[in-house]
């Protein structure tokens, strides 16, 4: 059974990508071994609920390829940030949060709270959000 992954720090996994790491909690989700409530299941992007949601609607986006950062995914320069972040979009309309706003997070690193080190959005909405957050 895939764990929660350690996060690289900064560098170490510059410009890193594998098609799916087996340790990763997240490649099990996009291969399908890890059970999951899907939202949204694209040929490159899926989407799934949170299962510890910090709003009433609180869904993480995921390239199924292996990234460690939003930065390693920018690296690419595939596209796939861009089609990531569109889909997320799709996400909050979907879940009738577009039009009242919703909050779009990539936590980097540890310091940031990013528990899995497989890169993914945050789509979370449904309530009031404050500043700052964290």
């Amino acid at each position: 059974m895939r764990g929660r992954d350690d996060i690289p720090s900064p560098g170490h996994y510059e410009g890193h990508y594998d098609r799916s790491v087996p340790e990763c909690l997240f490649c099990g989700i996009a291969d399908g071994e890890v059970p999951a409530t899907l939202v949204l299941d694209g040929k490159r992007v899926i989407a799934f609920r949170d299962v510890n949601p910090q709003a009433p609607t609180h869904v993480l986006v995921i390239p199924r390829d292996h990234y460690p950062t939003v930065a390693a995914l920018a690296g690419a320069g595939d596209g796939l940030l861009d089609e990531l972040v569109a889909h997320a979009h799709e996400v909050a309309a979907a879940e009738g949060i577009a039009d009242s706003g919703y909050r779009l997070v990539f936590n980097t690193g540890r310091e940031s709270g990013q528990t899995v080190g497989h890169v993914h959005a945050h789509v979370l909405g449904g309530r009031p959000m404050t500043w700052p957050p964290g």
